[in-house]
């Protein structure tokens, strides 16, 4: 059996970005304090899937789930690791923001030093930039100095792999701006890098302030520039670029994520958490922090979707995630599982895109080239 990952949802904030579409809401400390207790009893009671099975990735996202306290970390961690199997060598991450959070530098490191402790042992934290003006636009909380003071006390607490995420193609950046902010990026030589192109989502205030005039629109163009700029700089500083927005040292991919795009196993607990059973069962949780717990309290289920995926849609999904990893897609793998050529299967589909230069066959391996990598969305779309 595939060891599968976990994936906690922290849906708690300090203040909404501009830009996000997440399934979060301002911290609250009674509800977070009944919200992790929800999730540590769905995690106990949780019978989806064999009693013992095999963990080897747990993921805290968000949300912001460095607002927990350690020891709410660690109810959940334990009930984790008294429902599943978790191996002694797991990835453990959890996303943290910059900033101090009203914390003295000492209680702030002793905070992380008791996170290490706990077994928490990456951390990735959203940087977006080192721009002090383009935080306060996206209605970040941070500075760029908060960024490199909390880099700096991940180390000094023991953290060996920190990743950092990065946005390209905000409202007015300029490629100057961006460049900078790559360049202090790899300064602190992080372990892990996730680059991304800005997507403006309906219904988020930066999309309510594009419309408005408040904000400029993106420039696609520009964000193409900048894609370029980023992975021909991070590759140049040793960096592996193993997915279409992921660049990490050898030996630092993100496991977890990993999973995502490869097929893996993955359960999700608390609101708005997705699982996948690893072969054809898609389920999800409720999206409102509070109606998750209430559920959970009323001893009900908190799953308000279930899919059952046909053969030809796991097909689909198992080009267009696969094809996400820069490493491409092995045709014999597919063929083990499906019992088809993957190259006769799509082969309009990939006859085009190679003579558009967006996809390279090489033997078995079938992958995107850089500029496929940078029009990905148009690829996958062929294929779902």
């Amino acid at each position: 059996m595939n060891h599968a990952g976990v994936y906690i949802h922290i849906p708690f904030c300090r203040s909404r970005c501009s830009y996000c579409d997440f399934a979060t809401g301002m911290y609250q400390t009674a509800l977070a304090e009944r919200y992790v207790q929800a999730v540590a009893r769905e995690i106990t009671a949780w019978e989806e899937v064999d009693k013992c099975a095999p963990v080897d990735t747990i993921f805290f996202g968000g949300g912001t789930p460095s607002l927990l306290s350690p020891t709410q970390i660690d109810s959940i961690l334990q009930a984790v690791r008294g429902r599943f199997d978790v191996s002694s060598d797991a990835e453990v991450t959890l996303e943290i923001n910059p900033g101090d959070g009203g914390l003295s530098p000492a209680a702030r490191l002793e905070t992380l030093r008791e996170l290490r402790r706990l077994g928490i042992k990456r951390a990735s934290f959203g940087a977006q930039t080192f721009d002090d003006d383009e935080l306060r636009h996206l209605g970040r909380m941070h500075t760029s100095e908060d960024i490199q003071r909390t880099f700096s006390e991940l180390r000094e607490a023991g953290l060996e792999n920190v990743n950092f995420d990065l946005i390209a193609g905000l409202p007015g950046q300029s490629i100057e701006t961006w460049s900078t902010n790559v360049d202090k990026a790899l300064a602190l030589k992080p372990e892990h890098l996730s680059l991304y192109l800005l997507d403006v989502h309906e219904g988020t205030p930066l999309a309510d302030q594009i419309k408005r005039g408040q904000r400029p629109m993106p420039d696609d163009d520009l964000a193409a520039e900048m894609y370029r700029l980023m992975i021909e700089r991070v590759c140049a500083a040793g960096y592996e670029h193993y997915e279409i927005s992921n660049f990490c040292r050898p030996g630092y991919e993100a496991r977890h994520n990993t999973k995502y795009w490869t097929g893996g196993p993955y359960y999700g607990f608390g609101s708005s958490a997705h699982s996948y059973d690893g072969e054809f069962r898609r389920w999800s949780n409720e999206r409102d922090a509070a109606r998750y717990t209430e559920a959970i309290e009323g001893k009900g289920t908190p799953v308000v979707e279930r899919v059952v995926l046909t053969e030809s849609e796991m097909r689909a999904e198992s080009v267009f995630l696969g094809l996400r990893m820069m490493r491409g897609i092995n045709a014999e793998s597919y063929h083990a599982r499906f019992g088809s050529d993957l190259r006769e299967a799509y082969r309009d589909e990939l006859s085009r895109f190679r003579e558009a230069g967006l996809v390279e066959i090489d033997g078995e391996l079938i992958r995107l080239t850089r500029s496929g990598a940078l029009m990905s969305n148009e690829v996958f779309a062929a294929f779902v």
